[in-house]
């Protein structure tokens, strides 16, 4: 897994990578432009922080997310190993949101408002997925961000539980996918017939969902 923002604005020229989820502690080491924030409990890299992320990239020209080549994520390993860090960044080049469809919606055995869905998503996959959509049903497609996933907002979606069910993903409303025209209220984004399910959600198509 692979993560990564890039906001010029906010922060300078500085590219933050996640690479696991955070941990209940945390600690960092910096070597030259690389800050490595990790467990300190398991060693286990969660991030890099990489100033003047430029000198090795080139100029960016975006804010927001940023979705890199192989190319790129080999220049950055061999600029952490020059700087002693191990080169460990794998590209993830996969889409993280998913046109998926819901088989079925169980009440929460903890929460009168919680629903356990079974969302089949890519190569036949199903996960389990807790909502609290008022619209959430089975026999519906949804927009399914995937472990990985980072909102337009910049939320990253990671594995979790609500009120103690396990939860690997999250069904997304229109309105946190940033379509235009979406309800500004609670509720899954249901989407037509025409999208396929198992394949990436279309966001260029979407935009013209609400008018």
């Amino acid at each position: 897994m692979l993560i990564s923002s890039y906001n010029q604005k906010a922060l300078g020229d500085v590219m933050i990578i996640y690479v696991a989820p955070d941990a209940e502690e945390q600690d960092v080491v910096t070597k030259g432009n690389f800050t490595r924030i990790f467990d300190p409990k398991t060693d286990t890299t969660l991030g890099y922080n990489v100033a003047h992320v430029s000198a090795i990239l080139g100029a960016i020209d975006q804010n927001g997310q940023v979705f890199l080549s192989e190319d790129q994520v080999a220049q950055l390993n061999e600029a952490l190993a020059a700087v002693g860090f191990k080169p460990e960044l794998k590209a993830d080049l996969s889409s993280k949101f998913i046109v998926g469809y819901v088989e079925s919606a169980e009440p929460h055995p903890k929460s009168d408002h919680l629903l356990v869905t079974k969302t089949r998503v890519q190569d036949g996959k199903t996960l389990q997925i807790v909502s609290g959509s008022p619209n959430m049903q089975a026999d519906i497609k949804v927009v399914v961000a995937e472990i990985g996933a980072m909102m337009p907002d910049g939320e990253i979606i990671w594995p979790g539980k609500l009120r103690g069910v396990e939860s690997d993903g999250m069904i997304s409303s229109g309105r946190e996918l940033k379509i235009p025209g979406a309800p500004d209220r609670p509720g899954a984004l249901i989407l037509p017939d025409d999208y396929e399910v198992g394949t990436p959600f279309d966001f260029n198509k979407a935009q013209t969902l609400f008018s």
